[in-house]
């Protein structure tokens, strides 16, 4: 291939992550519920007729796009390239063959041009309601946790499978939310594929035979190379959870080749019984990505760049669930799976790696009306999520991100948003002051919440927390996090549980104290005009401001 043939299979490259930024972007413009429009928690990305990720769009989370990478293999092993007509969509909420748990629906689409099949579109959106007992750990198996769809079609050559479609109104509290998303995911595909026909006629391609191989083959070398700067060796670490019947730790050994990373769990908390439990695809898209945060952040994400990147998942433990274990609230501890790959680098490149973050979102699933409160309920009935996160963790040379999703990347859901579809009030949100761990550079802070429902009815919430009782740690002599708290806004403090569901009674507020992030290196270090910065914002207390920096005023 001469140069100008690279040029130009540079620039068709650039073009396909133009193509699936645009489905993406239009997932969120038709989305119906406000986790997919408002929070942006969704991926897309283009295959080739093997199911290999081309590209992905950049707005999206490394649990959907990292798993959803896996996914497509499986709706092909069922409905053959071969076999697809135009038209067609395919669907599937599957744990296990999607992205680990019943809220994520995946759908994949063929794209045709003059006739022929020439690539798969695929996306990922979460959605607010698909039965069940809902968005929480409580179930005791899958079956438990909601609407299970296995790989079907959603759509037939264009029209839609009205049984599909029967059984998914009737199966959830939002229906309306629920159809519209899935018309969403399909409309997104489409505009994915007809992109794709247009700079494919533009550049007379019959096929991305040529333009894979050249996408592989660039991924996979960069990949490699970057690997191979590593100094080589078995670097260890380890996290705790919070739990729900009893904490978890999880156990990492990270053994750096020439041309690859192979990361073993050996020694991680055996399975729950409860909705917390990681499915292997989950664990392998987050592992995957704590890894090329530090290893390769610059290298496109794709089928050949995640290639080098080897899990080994011990049967039993809990990031490696089987059908039918319930896996509904699996990011609780899939979403520290990036700090522990750091932990395991920090020992190789100590300074191309975050302090522990809050990891895991806090986003409460809020219900209320009847199904709380039966015939004494004050409100209509409704179930909302909000996404919110704590701080994240210190960076080497700048300040951790405050109130900021690290590692899900999600947006931060604006409060109107929320208010104008569910008959709840946030009373408080804002930064939470002495919530950041110290150091040379600190930790991000968190938030404090407040929320009741509109006129300080009775509602519930289905706590799905972590960082509570194991604070995110900082490196290099920084210092923790502060720990999360949930409770009532009542006189004493009430302390509720970090996971499950419980009511908060009439005229009453949920609080929620969000995690801070670790600091990195020696507090004593860090610049006294930052610290007076910090103190004259109000995020720092002038007494902990002399305790940990020395401060002097």
């Amino acid at each position: 291939m001469n140069a100008l043939e690279k040029i130009q299979r540079q620039i068709q490259w650039n073009r396909l992550i133009a193509v699936v930024e645009e489905q993406a972007q239009t997932m969120i413009r038709t989305a119906f519920s406000t986790t997919v429009r408002e929070a942006g928690d969704l991926s897309a990305g283009i295959f080739d007729l093997e199911g290999r990720m081309l590209a992905q769009a950049v707005t999206g989370t490394p649990g959907h796009v990292n798993s959803m990478m896996e996914s497509v293999g499986h709706f092909l092993a069922k409905f053959p390239a071969a076999s697809m007509k135009p038209g067609d969509h395919y669907i599937t909420n599957d744990p296990w063959l999607g992205t680990g748990h019943l809220h994520d629906l995946t759908v994949v689409t063929p794209a045709f041009r003059n006739g022929a099949i020439v690539g798969l579109f695929a996306n990922t959106a979460h959605i607010i309601d698909i039965g069940g007992l809902g968005m929480g750990p409580e179930g005791r198996s899958v079956f438990e946790e909601g609407l299970y769809i296995p790989i079907v079609k959603c759509f037939d050559q264009g029209a839609p499978n009205e049984t599909f479609f029967d059984f998914i109104r009737v199966g959830s509290r939002t229906p309306v939310e629920l159809e519209g998303d899935i018309y969403s995911l399909c409309a997104c595909n489409d505009a994915g594929a007809k992109r794709l026909v247009e700079m494919m006629d533009e550049y007379k391609m019959d096929s991305l035979d040529g333009l894979a191989t050249f996408i592989f083959d660039s991924s996979l070398a960069a990949t490699q190379e970057a690997i191979a700067a590593l100094p080589r060796g078995t670097y260890q670490a380890e996290i705790r959870s919070d739990g729900y019947e009893a904490p978890v730790t999880l156990r990492a050994a990270m053994t750096l080749h020439e041309d690859r990373i192979v990361v073993d769990y050996a020694g991680t908390s055996g399975l729950s019984t409860r909705g917390i439990n990681v499915p292997p695809s989950y664990c392998r898209a987050y592992s995957c990505f704590g890894i090329k945060c530090v290893v390769a952040p610059d290298i496109p994400n794709n089928w050949a760049s995640l290639k080098p990147f080897e899990m080994m998942i011990p049967e039993g433990c809990i990031l490696n669930a089987p059908r039918p274990y319930p896996v509904s609230v699996r990011h609780v501890i899939g979403q520290l799976i990036p700090d522990l790959m750091m932990g395991c680098l920090s020992h190789a490149v100590p300074d191309r790696v975050n302090a522990e973050g809050s990891s895991a979102l806090w986003n409460p699933p809020l219900r209320g009306g009847s199904q709380v409160s039966g015939q004494a309920a004050e409100t209509e009935d409704f179930e909302i999520i909000t996404f919110n996160s704590g701080g994240t963790g210190a960076r080497p040379t700048k300040d951790g991100l405050d109130g900021i999703a690290f590692p899900s990347g999600v947006r931060t859901m604006p409060v109107e948003a929320t208010e104008n579809v569910a008959p709840v009030i946030f009373w408080r949100k804002e930064l939470r002051p002495d919530s950041a761990g110290a150091g040379q550079t600190r930790g991000g802070f968190g938030q404090i919440m407040e929320i009741g429902a509109k006129g300080d009815a009775e509602f519930a919430v289905n706590a799905i927390f972590d960082r509570v009782a194991n604070a995110p740690k900082g490196r290099l002599g920084g210092g923790e996090g502060a720990n999360g708290w949930v409770g009532l806004d009542d006189a004493n403090g009430t302390v509720l549980r970090t996971k499950g569901f419980q009511v908060v009674p009439k005229g009453r507020h949920l609080l929620l104290k969000l995690p801070g992030g670790g600091g990195m290196g020696d507090p004593r270090q860090r610049d006294p005009k930052l610290v007076a910065r910090d103190v004259a914002d109000g995020l720092v207390s002038a007494a902990e401001a002399k305790r940990l920096y020395g401060w002097g005023g």
